[in-house]
């Protein structure tokens, strides 16, 4: 978080599994982490599989974060909140998705379902007629990325042809707590996938260390895209501070 700090993001995008099993008690813990990160202005959230473990007992079971899951004029339903919710930081469009469900022990799946897929093409067309960068915060990958299918996005098939019709310029995932990237067939090219390892790790092997990502976005020279660039903020082997392995293009 130090090091985070250093850096002068505009904003900061969680991923999911700010905890254990998601109990209420670990819910409530989180919330004077999250504002340590920022306010909600500033940083934005999507659950993880490991937050919702322990199933809600009422509707508002993540009631404690509502307040970064929430999109600014848009009423939310019973929960308190509404999935996809689309947050503005300055040319970016943050569309955050929710695929964190209670499942069984030994699972680690995820599901989106048919209404917030519906609503997510909606929106992406909505925010295409806006020219906005259109960022999609998501828990599960929509890609295989390794894991067996007790850990997959049951409906990761449905998703890619819903990102094939309609678009987006990139796409952030959690759960494989590891770095990678990865490219799915989207109207007019590629668009990357892009999976962060656990930020608290401190794994020996390189891919399973702390780390987190700096993303810059610039509109190209023709004015009909966007530019990204990634870099990579890894805990250097000793776990003393973090090293830049510099800047790529997406």
């Amino acid at each position: 978080m130090a090091d985070l700090a250093r850096q002068e993001a505009d904003h900061v995008a969680l991923t999911g599994d700010l905890t254990n099993v998601g109990l209420p008690g670990e819910i409530e813990a989180a919330v004077p982490w999250l504002e340590a990160l920022g306010g909600p202005d500033h940083v934005s959230l999507v659950p993880g599989n490991h937050d919702a473990y322990a199933a809600p007992i009422e509707p508002r079971g993540f009631a404690a974060w509502t307040d970064y899951m929430v999109e600014p004029g848009i009423d939310a339903d019973a929960s308190g909140y509404r999935f996809p919710y689309v947050r503005r930081a300055g040319p970016l469009a943050l569309i955050g998705l929710c695929s964190a469900l209670p499942t069984a022990i030994g699972l680690a799946s995820g599901r989106l379902g048919a209404e917030q897929r519906a609503r997510l093409g909606a929106r992406l067309d909505a925010l295409a007629q806006e020219r906005c960068c259109r960022v999609v915060l998501i828990h599960h990958p929509p890609v295989p990325a390794g894991q067996a299918a007790r850990r997959r996005l049951t409906d990761a098939v449905a998703l890619r042809e819903l990102l094939a019709r309609h678009g987006a310029e990139l796409v952030l995932h959690g759960h494989t707590h590891r770095p990678s990237l990865e490219r799915i067939e989207g109207p007019v090219g590629p668009i990357p996938v892009v999976g962060v390892a656990s930020a608290s790790a401190r794994g020996r092997k390189p891919g399973r260390r702390a780390s987190y990502h700096l993303y810059r976005f610039e509109p190209d020279a023709g004015g009909r895209g966007f530019r990204i660039g990634l870099r990579r903020r890894m805990l250097e082997p000793g776990g003393e501070r973090f090293q830049d392995d510099g800047e790529r293009p997406l």
